[in-house]
């Protein structure tokens, strides 16, 4: 396996692992909505903020790969 496919490889990787969290937030923010949990709506928004930081990295790394 060469070097551009692993590196493609994990930059896969970590796009799911991005969409994931913030599936996870959504989820947490939602719950935290319904419940009225204040603690529980903000972990979700502070967990979808990191999501879209790790995604606007992606982009910036895949925007130098090209």
């Amino acid at each position: 396996m060469s070097r551009n496919q692993v590196e493609a490889d994990m930059a896969r990787k970590d796009k799911a692992k991005g969409k994931a969290e913030e599936a996870r937030g959504v989820a947490k923010e939602r719950l935290g909505d319904v419940t009225g949990n204040e603690s529980l709506q903000a972990k979700g928004k502070a967990e979808k903020a990191k999501a879209a930081l790790r995604q606007a990295k992606e982009k910036v790394k895949d925007a130098f790969r090209k």
